[in-house]
């Protein structure tokens, strides 16, 4: 999670990083490690990125979409904007 102004300030800055990060997965980097280091969300932060089962309607819909559209389940997929 990168977080921007409730205005959107610093919005390019946060998928700038967003997308230099899933580069970094990309070539190999632990997912758990970067969730850790650089997650917006303290919670899920703590735990690698890991936000445990969910059920639909629980998420931000934009989010909600790609999570379960990851092929094969735990891929990654580009930055989604929520």
């Amino acid at each position: 999670l990168m977080q921007v102004g409730a205005d959107g300030s610093a919005d390019a800055q946060a998928k700038a990083r967003a997308e230099q990060l899933l580069g970094l997965l990309r070539q190999g980097g632990d997912f758990a490690a970067l969730a850790r280091q650089h997650s917006g969300d303290p919670g899920s932060a703590r735990r690698g990125g890991d936000l445990d089962w969910f059920a639909r309607g629980r998420m931000v819909p934009s989010f909600e979409v790609a999570a379960v559209a990851l092929q094969p389940p735990g891929g990654l997929s580009e930055p989604v904007k929520s």
